[in-house]
């Protein structure tokens, strides 16, 4: 029977390179995303379940999974992909308003906290496998910037989930990746190297084809 993965952030960039290399692996695919048409035809592309969700909503999690499970009668992966950035300064008008802040936060913290919440008790049953976008951003200082917060964020929290989940046979790895062309990049960094979605895809992928006694707990990726 095929494993079934959850890709959420599913209708572009990373999320949808992942949940096509993942179909071409034998994956079955759950598409998870706010846009709904992208999902669609991605979802048909790939003959796998679109999930119109915001991750940043609790209940909307939870019938993700329900759905999911539903349809498919098990849960074997979830990449908690979703997130956003945008330009922050703390002590000037640089960047987006204040105003604009607590979406960013919540779908790239909460959104990655709530998935797992939601997602854990199948993933228990299925020794299955929980994958984070986390990002080199949260491995440094970068003044200003709320974005690398979220990640430093994301980061302890796979580190914390793999605490409480040792010894179940779950495994969690944090993925982090540099500077990636999802076409989103600020004209200021138009010009430095970057990793692919792809590239990115490969490195899911990796993770999750280890045999059941090996944890890759993190992968750092930058461009070359």
């Amino acid at each position: 029977m095929s494993k079934v993965m959850i890709v959420t952030g599913a209708s572009g960039g990373i999320g949808a390179a992942t949940a096509r290399l993942a179909a071409e692996q034998g994956f079955r695919v759950v598409l998870a995303g706010r846009t709904a048409a992208p999902l669609a035809a991605l979802a048909a592309e790939l003959d796998g379940l679109a999930v119109p969700c915001d991750v940043a909503d609790w209940p909307q999690v939870q019938a993700m999974v329900a759905r999911t499970v539903a349809e498919f009668g098990r849960l074997d992966v979830v990449f908690a992909n979703a997130g956003h950035s945008v330009s922050t300064s703390f002590r000037t008008e640089d960047g987006a308003p204040p105003e604009q802040w607590p979406d960013m936060v919540l779908t790239n913290v909460c959104g990655a906290a709530f998935t797992a919440r939601a997602a854990l008790p199948e993933l228990l049953r299925a020794n299955g496998h929980l994958v984070l976008t986390g990002s080199a951003a949260g491995r440094g200082i970068r003044p200003g910037n709320l974005y690398s917060a979220t990640k430093w964020a994301v980061t302890g929290l796979a580190q914390n989930i793999r605490a409480e989940c040792a010894g179940t046979g779950l495994r969690v790895s944090l993925l982090q990746p540099g500077l990636v062309d999802t076409g989103g990049i600020p004209p200021e960094r138009a010009a430095e190297p970057k990793l692919t979605p792809a590239d990115v895809a490969r490195a899911v992928l990796y993770a999750v084809s280890q045999p059941p006694h090996v944890n890759v707990d993190e992968i750092i990726l930058r461009p070359a």
